[in-house]
């Protein structure tokens, strides 16, 4: 069932990702720049929005769009997708309260956002237990001491991307309380998360895994933490060899949802899809195999993004 809402993904969102090619150059070890990595990554992607979003996102030098804000919307039965347009937070629902994946830039986008959004779709934000915020960067942790100061929410963070927040904006840096470590599960109300440590574009982004409900269909979903990727080499191959061992993790737990904190997996469309057919094939539900090709093109991506950095040092050495 989740190849063949592959298929109606691939056949009904219109919105196609932008700078696709037809074919592809097979990279060699002479190669000089990453150009045949960024080919063979959009030749894996196709005509496949989702994953040519994708590879749109990790281009050199390009910039994710700011889009409008949308209105809340049910991803699941229990996921809340709740969006400022540029950047994203996700609320999963258990019977014991909330769970909040990033928290937004602000108190007041939480507020505005988060707050208004769940009462919108009948949930109660009072009864937000833990906020976990997937790196250290002030769009993702800048609303979550609001939630820790005015109903107690426990916050989660990396130990690593806790400092660099503090160092950021320590005004706006939640106060220190939990550290996620790799692997750790995270259980409220008969729901379990994985939350995994997947370094590269901080020092300690988490990408967690959720289970989610949708009728009587259950499905898993992956959110990776972070995706513009650094410019060191060093920064490059930690971030890849990231990428390598969630995808290990994905394949055991079965990922076939993938899901992110920004607009660069065609996720607006696919939740304005879903919000004007709601009893359609959801169109985040991609598939095992699609899931793993999403990982695919990432890795071509960072091994193109690794070639410029090589040519770019060469280019300095002489």
């Amino acid at each position: 069932m989740a190849d063949e809402s592959a298929g109606f993904t691939r056949r009904s969102l219109a919105l196609g990702a932008a700078g696709l090619v037809a074919g592809a150059r097979s990279p060699g070890a002479a190669a000089r720049d990453g150009r045949p990595y960024y080919d063979r990554a959009r030749a894996l992607a196709g005509g496949d929005p989702v994953l040519g979003a994708l590879a749109e996102s990790l281009t050199p030098g390009v910039e994710l769009p700011r889009p409008p804000a949308p209105g809340p919307v049910g991803l699941f039965d229990n996921l809340v997708m709740l969006s400022a347009g540029w950047v994203s937070a996700m609320a999963v629902l258990t019977d014991e309260g909330i769970v909040l994946i990033d928290a937004l830039p602000s108190p007041a986008e939480a507020e505005s956002v988060v707050v208004a959004g769940l009462r919108e779709v009948g949930a109660d934000p009072r009864t937000i237990r833990y906020v976990v915020v997937t790196h250290g960067h002030e769009d993702h942790f800048g609303g979550a001491r609001y939630f820790a100061e005015r109903w107690g929410a426990r916050v989660l963070m990396s130990a690593a991307d806790r400092e660099l927040a503090a160092g950021a904006d320590p005004d706006r840096t939640p106060p220190r309380d939990l550290d996620i470590r790799d692997g750790q599960c995270l259980a409220l109300g008969g729901t379990t998360l994985r939350l995994y440590l997947t370094p590269g574009h901080t020092p300690g982004t988490v990408s967690p895994v959720v289970p989610l409900r949708a009728g009587r269909e259950r499905h898993t979903a992956m959110l990776w933490g972070g995706t513009n990727p650094p410019a060191d080499l060093a920064g490059l191959r930690t971030y890849r060899t990231s990428v390598h061992s969630f995808r290990t993790r994905m394949r055991q737990a079965g990922v076939d949802v993938e899901l992110s904190n920004h607009p660069n997996d065609h996720g607006l469309q696919r939740a304005e899809l879903l919000r004007q057919r709601p009893e359609g094939p959801n169109p985040f539900v991609i598939g095992q195999r699609r899931a793993q090709r999403y990982l695919e093109v990432m890795d071509l991506m960072l091994r193109g993004r690794i070639a410029d950095a090589r040519a770019a040092e060469a280019r300095k050495a002489t």
